[in-house]
């Protein structure tokens, strides 16, 4: 058996690629440059690094090495979009024929040419359903009523900018939407809110509506935890089912030493 992996940043595709092999699977890795920890090569039967734009040679070394089904996984710098893109005739002919560059846009497109090139794009999660977050409260601190009503508003305000597909985070406090996410990513969006929240800041993380889940599903982990203890922030909600949770056992003790509270739910809050 074997499996593309296309992978951007951080721990996902690494932790992809030792469930797949020994799953017996064959691992052949396109790799972004600049974003893809280079210890993946470690983990894979073959590795091909690439830039941002090179789809005809992302497509050729899946193709040479009979790949016919491929994940995508890890995170690209939005802003890298501007800056260190090489993109060849393919990706650039896939770009003219867009209406816009919104990230679910770009990636349904990538995966439709793919699809059409005999690659079947398969749900990053397919081999770690285990990754899938549960619903409930994680944390030995459950969320106070003020918090659960800025979570029910976050919910409502997340849910609006996903459909808009601008972000899927938001961060909320005393009722008030305190930052939005961007093109800057979570981490610096919680920032952002922590410093205007003075410690009553909420973050709410959720699955963009029309969210295609094979890909871009929302992510959290350590950092997560950590970034939110520097910005004084108090409690995490995410959805339940449609966020993949990285480092589980350890990011929740790290939330119980902080005094931070996590929740997976499916739904707005009953507040009572």
């Amino acid at each position: 058996m074997r499996i593309g992996l296309i992978a951007g940043s951080g721990q996902f595709p690494i932790i992809f690629s030792k469930k797949a092999k020994s799953k017996g699977f064959s691992v052949y890795a396109a790799a972004f440059l600049n974003e893809a920890d280079k210890s993946l090569k470690d983990h894979v039967d073959e590795i091909e690094w690439i830039h941002l734009g090179q789809l005809k040679r992302l497509i050729n070394f899946f193709k040479k090495h009979n790949v016919s089904e491929a994940v995508m996984m890890g995170a690209i710098r939005k802003t890298r979009m501007f800056s260190d893109v090489k993109p060849d005739i393919k990706a650039i002919s896939l770009f003219a024929g867009m209406l816009h560059t919104h990230d679910d846009g770009i990636l349904s497109a990538f995966a439709g040419t793919l699809e059409k090139e005999g690659i079947k794009i398969r749900a990053s999660t397919f081999l770690l359903p285990d990754l899938l977050a549960q619903e409930g409260c994680w944390t030995k601190r459950k969320p106070a009523k003020t918090e659960k009503a800025d979570i029910n508003l976050g919910w409502k305000y997340a849910k609006e900018i996903g459909r808009l597909d601008i972000g899927q985070c938001v961060v909320m406090g005393g009722g008030s939407v305190l930052a939005v996410e961007a093109i800057d990513g979570t981490d610096a969006t919680i920032k952002r809110g922590g410093k205007l929240g003075k410690g009553t800041a909420v973050v709410v993380k959720v699955c963009k509506p029309n969210q295609d889940i094979r890909f871009d599903i929302p992510a959290i982990g350590i950092q997560t935890i950590r970034t939110m203890h520097e910005a004084d922030v108090k409690a995490l909600a995410i959805e339940a089912g449609k966020a993949v949770v990285f480092d589980r056992e350890e990011m929740i003790a790290l939330a119980n030493k902080f005094g931070i509270a996590i929740v997976a739910i499916n739904r707005k809050w009953n507040n009572k």
